[in-house]
């Protein structure tokens, strides 16, 4: 399927400098301009090494309500109190008085009902000391930490006759106005800015009235630089099993048995704040042992993620730029943080101009710490080992607790929020252009998470904008954005790969070639239909040098794969017999492709550890060396990768002993064992020195001494017998 995208770029439409003909007959597409490519094996090692873990590691589907999926729901109860994450934004009020910020009494009965699972942070005994002491208590912590549920407790405690809750609308400015009666008072969440700070003559003032009414005031704030001569008590969120067990308590039901349930040791495996802990205690009271039960157990994580991630980009009240920096964490999840901090501005930038185009956007240079970020985006982070070309090197790292944290967000803004798609398309194509490796895959991955959850939209807003780029850096982002799609088990990727491997765009067909390579590795059970879809191209036979060059350098990826090699081997010796040429040229090139390798778990590494002993592997292993080195298009080729292997043989004891029972299968006729004593007497070690010592007991392998003529020696009736 190709969608192409409405700003598809102009420049693909010029004529061509050599028009080809394709398999209609028509004028294909222009051929691919002359540029520096990446050799395929180094964009797979690209690919590995800054692609998020869980998405390689991955290969069930996921499911939840935001992807299609299973809808989950949660019965028992709601998540509330402080569930969502994210700053406020400052709130103008011009004009308004005192009296029209309004407190409200807190029902007698929700306090009971609080204090029944309400459970005590460490820090309680000395906030309430606190209070009773100045009146006046602030209690500053991460979002979702329960101090909504502390500061009511607190009031509780102190035997108040009753509780009010504030206005939210309640400045620093209007607050001493409002504490005219003999009640405790709470004020959650007090909006701070650099412009609106609470200082500490606002709370001498309302000490001052407190103690004219015998009253009590407890403020909950975010960790913030705006308490000005404040001194808040920090308040830590509790165990989230101790509050697991204090709701099943009180719903008299036993603790002990239902904490050790599978389903509930793997939810309490990760950090969960009280309000979810909460909601899943609800569930977890009305388990009964049926399987509809442990179903909502193991739904309760998925769904508890979607609903978050819901709350807090739908949050009228979450900053646009604390939005952005979300969004970016869940591309650059388990990356450095310094990636996901700059990179947000950039798509702070692109929501200003979407959301206010009149207005020149503005960025803080400085703002809060990296850990109150986290904190507000319900991230965390830790010193990493991040890898690097020049080696390992510690990088403060951000990542969300679940690994599937960053879909399901990604999805929610996709899905749920399509007035964010250009800001979002534009700043990943952005992405997409960087100079650094990193960021270009994330930008892929990002893609693949919009393609799961809806396809269509991503290849036409996207992927396929990437695909038909005459650069080759996009169409790299572009090929790995479906590889990774497909390892998310986004719908039909395969079937568009396969169409876009004969597509009259020569960029659609790069694009295709290079995914095809790049996903048999990692999807061994696609290699057969990759390569079946590469050998479509090629009997197309009008491929360009450059795209015949990608063809074969995605064929060798496919012996890449150690668990199918054998089969890949079957599947290229079954190509030599095709009646078209071109087909036949893309079996043996790539054959020798991947032979011409001797990094770690090359084709003669597995040659000689398990290929060697398997019988077919090493017939069909033999014939394609046998037929290279016969045929004169693949000759010259075919030398230089025998060349690697006797090097890797110098090196290595068991490759040695490979290829003394492979070099006798290759001869049968007096001019292959002439060609093969003619590469050993005259091969150089790596080095440029004399030949390395293999050579010699590789030539007694052929029955020949060192100084004797190929020529007068006798051939051996002799077959390569591998042992079983």
């Amino acid at each position: 399927m190709t969608v192409p995208p409405s700003d598809a770029p102009a420049a693909d439409a010029v004529p061509p400098r050599h028009p080809q003909p394709s398999p209609g007959g028509a004028t294909a597409e222009p051929v691919e301009p002359e540029e520096r490519t990446q050799e395929a094996r180094a964009a797979q090692r690209e690919l590995f090494a800054h692609t998020p873990g869980f998405i390689l590691g991955s290969a069930a589907a996921f499911g939840g309500s935001l992807v299609g999926g299973a809808q989950h729901g949660v019965s028992g109860g709601q998540v509330a109190g402080d569930v969502f994450m994210g700053g406020k934004t400052e709130i103008h009020h011009h004009g308004t008085s005192a009296s029209a910020h309004v407190s409200g009494e807190i029902p007698r009965e929700q306090l009971d009902d609080l204090a029944r699972v309400f459970v005590a942070a460490p820090a309680f005994d000395d906030a309430r000391r606190r209070l009773r002491e100045e009146r006046v208590l602030i209690l500053s912590g991460a979002h979702a930490a329960g101090r909504y549920a502390a500061a009511r407790m607190l009031l509780r405690e102190l035997g108040v006759p009753a509780v009010h809750a504030l206005s939210e609308e309640t400045t620093p400015a209007t607050l001493t106005a409002q504490l005219t009666r003999n009640v405790g008072y709470v004020l959650r969440d007090l909006p701070l800015t650099r412009n609106r700070p609470l200082r500490d003559n606002h709370l001498y003032a309302a000490v001052d009235q407190l103690k004219k009414t015998d009253g009590y005031l407890v403020i909950t704030v975010e960790k913030s630089p705006f308490l000005l001569g404040v001194t808040p008590l920090a308040w830590e969120a509790p165990d989230a099993r101790d509050v697991v067990r204090a709701h099943l308590a009180a719903a008299e039901r036993r603790p002990d048995e239902l904490l050790e349930l599978g389903p509930v040791r793997e939810f309490l495996a990760t950090r969960h704040h009280p309000a979810e802990a909460a909601a899943f205690a609800r569930v977890l009271a009305g388990y009964d042992g049926s399987a509809e039960a442990a179903a909502r157990l193991v739904d309760f994580g998925q769904a508890a993620v979607e609903r978050q991630c819901r709350d807090r980009l739908g949050d009228a009240g979450t900053d646009l730029r604390d939005k952005a920096f979300l969004i970016a964490l869940a591309v650059f999840d388990q990356a450095p943080y310094v990636l996901a901090a700059e990179l947000a501005d950039k798509l702070f930038v692109h929501f200003q101009r979407l959301q206010h185009p009149e207005l020149q956007p503005e960025i803080p240079v400085f703002g809060l710490a990296a850990e109150t970020r986290l904190e507000r985006a319900g991230a965390e982070g830790e010193i990493r080992d991040e890898s690097t070309e020049w080696g390992a090197v510690p990088q403060f790292t951000a990542y969300f607790p679940r690994d599937d944290t960053p879909r399901v967000l990604l999805a929610e803004v996709w899905t749920g929020h399509p007035s964010a798609r250009p800001a979002l398309v534009s700043w990943l194509r952005e992405l997409a252009r960087d100079g650094r490796p990193v960021v270009r895959t994330r930008a892929a991955a990002a893609a693949a998470f919009l393609a799961l959850a809806d396809l269509p939209s991503a290849v036409a807003l996207l992927i396929d904008g990437w695909a038909v780029s005459r650069s080759f850096g996009p169409r790299v982002t572009a090929a790995n954005a479906l590889v990774l799609a497909q390892l998310l088990h986004a719908p039909v990727v395969l079937r568009l790969l396969t169409q876009w491997c004969t597509d009259r765009h020569w960029a659609r067909r790069w694009t295709a070639i290079r995914a095809l390579g790049l996903l048999a590795p990692l999807r061994p059970d696609l290699a057969a239909p990759a390569l079946s879809a590469l050998a479509a191209r090629a009997r197309a036979d009008d491929s360009t040098e450059a795209e015949s060059g990608n063809l074969v350098e995605s064929t060798a990826l496919l012996l890449s794969v150690g668990a199918r090699r054998g089969e890949m081997l079957s599947e290229l010796v079954h190509l030599l017999h095709h009646d078209t040429p071109s087909v036949r040229a893309l079996a043996l090139a790539g054959f020798l492709r991947a032979c011409d390798n001797a990094e770690e778990g090359a084709l003669v590494e597995w040659y000689a550890d398990i290929g060697m002993y398997e019988a077919d592997s090493a017939r069909d292993l033999a014939t394609l060396w046998r037929t290279a080195l016969g045929d004169r298009d693949h000759t010259r080729q075919a030398l230089g990768a025998l060349h690697t292997w006797v090097h890797v043989a110098q090196r290595r004891a068991d490759a040695a002993q490979a290829l003394e029972l492979l070099l006798p299968a290759l001869v049968l006729t007096a001019a292959d064992r002439d060609r093969l004593a003619h590469l050993l007497r005259t091969l150089r070690a790596e080095d440029g020195g004399p030949p390395p010592p293999v050579a010699s007991r590789l030539l007694a392998a052929l029955h020949l001494p060192p100084n004797a003529n190929p020529s007068q020696t006798p051939i051996p009736n002799s077959q390569h017998q591998p042992r079983s």
